[in-house]
This record gives structure tokens, C-alpha cells and sequence, in this order.
């Protein structure tokens, strides 16, 4: 595996990301993720479009707007394209069945709504991120005036979910939706799908991180070598 900071990380995350770009066609309406990751996606597909790939774009974040923007990739919205042919995005964790957990970049609310509203689902990541059983924190955006009785409702899940700070001298992570971040640890998780289930259960929870809807996964190691893994 490669070290987060060496050439072969970032290999792996170029390679799986631009390799996912080539699943784009003319015509298609598109969802653009957030992060790291995707951001090759969307710089590549960019490329695409000036050699006159045309289509349409959907966002999750003002992150991925101003990237998408700069790559010259038309944009529209879910208002006006409820349903989508492809989203593409990154994932903080991948488990052997393809569930992931998102929301290390803040935008897994806006990610899964696109999400959802797409066809076919897309994870790119680099070797790293894939992992037999989920384990980091599951990222959970909360109302402000909630964030208390979020935190009960999850300790009574078995969980301990700490406020995400921006920095030790800054206050809370804002959210693009002007909400809370909190990570919320559970240690391994067994069963991904009962416990998004009951996640979304909790009064004044908007979204949590965890994904159980990824058709393929695209994993870039540090040579710059594809995994396509699909349920």
C-alpha cells in the first residue's frame, strides 16, 4: 500500500480517476463528485469536452462546481435533470461488497442525493481506500440546534460521534448546506446496510456517510495499474 504523501498514491488515485472519465458518452447527464479523486475525473472529462464530448453536469459541492467550471463542463441541476446516466465520485472507505463511506470532504448529503439519482453509480479510489471490513468514522450531517440529541441517538447505536472542527482554533465544519459534521466511530462495522438504516432513523440527522447503492468500483494502485470491481 502505498504512503499517502509518495508519487504512488497519487498514481493510483490519477489512474482510477481518469479511467472512470471514459465511461462518459455524448449526450449523458453526468454527476460530479467531490474530492481529491474525482477531481482527475472532472479535470479529464474536461479535456473530453473540448475535443467535443457533449454533455451535461450535475455537482455535489462548490468544490466540484468551480472545478467543473474551470475544465469547461456545462452544468445544469437535479431541478432540471431529475435523473442521471452516471454519477462518479471518490469514497474515504470500500469494503469487499462494495458498501463505502463517504464525507470526509463535508458533501456526502449533496453526493448521495446525486447519487441516487443516477443509473449507474461510480466509485474511483486509490488501493488504499479498499479495506475487507468499513471501520473509519461515519461522517454525519446534523442541524445545528440537533447536534446534542444526534450525539444521544447515536451512543444509544453503539457509536461515539465528536464534532468535526474546522481547526483547533476554529469553531465547527460548515457544510455547503450550513449544517454540522459529526464523525461519528462505531469500530468495524459488520453490517453496513442495518446500520444506515438505523442512522436514518434519528431525528435531526440529515444525512450519513454510509453508501450501499455503488455499482462498480474503480481502484487505482500505486503503479497506476485498474481493479474494476462490480456487484
Amino acid at each position: 500500500m502505498a504512503d499517502r504523501n509518495s508519487a504512488g498514491y497519487h498514481a493510483g488515485k490519477e489512474a482510477a480517476g481518469k479511467s472512470a472519465a471514459d465511461l462518459v458518452e455524448d449526450g449523458m447527464i453526468v454527476g460530479l463528485g467531490t474530492g481529491s479523486t474525482t477531481a482527475y475525473t472532472i479535470k479529464e472529462i474536461g479535456k473530453r469536452v473540448k475535443e467535443g464530448l457533449d454533455i451535461l453536469a450535475v455537482v455535489t459541492s462548490y468544490q466540484s462546481e468551480m472545478l467543473a467550471i474551470e475544465a469547461g463542463i456545462p452544468l445544469t441541476s437535479l431541478a432540471e435533470h431529475s435523473l442521471l446516466d452516471i454519477a462518479i465520485d471518490g469514497a474515504d472507505q470500500v469494503n469487499f461488497d462494495l458498501d463505502a463511506i463517504k464525507g470526509g470532504g463535508a458533501a456526502h448529503t449533496r453526493e448521495k442525493i446525486v447519487a441516487l439519482s443516477a443509473k449507474r453509480f461510480i466509485i474511483v479510489a486509490d488501493d488504499s481506500k479498499y479495506v475487507k471490513e468499513l471501520e473509519m468514522p461515519v461522517p454525519i450531517e446534523v442541524l445545528p440546534c440537533a447536534c446534542k440529541l444526534v450525539q444521544k441517538q447515536i451512543a444509544d447505536l453503539g457509536g461515539n460521534a465528536v464534532i468535526r472542527a474546522a481547526s483547533k482554533k476554529d469553531g465547527p465544519v460548515i457544510t455547503d448546506n450550513g449544517n454540522f459534521i459529526l464523525d461519528a466511530d462505531f469500530g468495524k462495522i459488520k453490517n453496513p446496510e442495518e446500520l444506515s438504516s438505523d442512522l436514518s432513523k434519528c431525528v435531526g440527522l440529515v444525512e450519513h456517510g454510509i453508501f450501499t447503492n455503488v455499482d462498480e468500483v474503480y481502484i487505482g494502485d500505486l503503479d497506476g495499474n485498474i481493479k474494476v470491481l462490480k456487484k
